[in-house]
């Protein structure tokens, strides 16, 4: 069992910046691919930016040239950063940090962080 939990959400005036965390207890290694999604009220979960084999990261439409993903390590736990600036008032949204493991292809969810954009 991986526990995941989300750190870092709130409240931001629009074109400014924040960071969210994630810390998943894996080793690196052990992980295919590490996600941040985002669900806005009475929409569809959408992926927002992932790295894949600890080192590739990509970015969908919304985040590219506004977001930046990376990840830090310890002995036993990963963290995802996703740095994000210019923030829009679409970008209000709960966040959540996703990781699935290599072997077996389970995913493990974090409880979600609120980010809240204001015009």
């Amino acid at each position: 069992q991986v526990q995941v939990m989300e750190f870092g959400g709130g409240l931001v005036q629009a074109g400014g910046s924040l960071r969210l965390s994630c810390a998943a207890s894996e080793r690196i290694e052990r992980l295919a691919v590490m996600d941040w999604y985002r669900q806005a009220p009475g929409k569809q979960r959408e992926l927002v930016a992932g790295i894949t084999e600890g080192v590739r990261a990509t970015y969908t439409a919304t985040a590219k040239g506004r977001f930046t993903i990376s990840s830090r390590t310890s002995e036993t736990t990963v963290y995802l950063d996703l740095d994000m600036n210019n923030l829009e008032p679409e970008d209000t949204a709960v966040y959540y940090c996703a990781v699935r493991r290599r072997i077996g292809g389970q995913t493990y969810w974090g409880q979600g962080t609120q980010v809240t954009v204001s015009s």
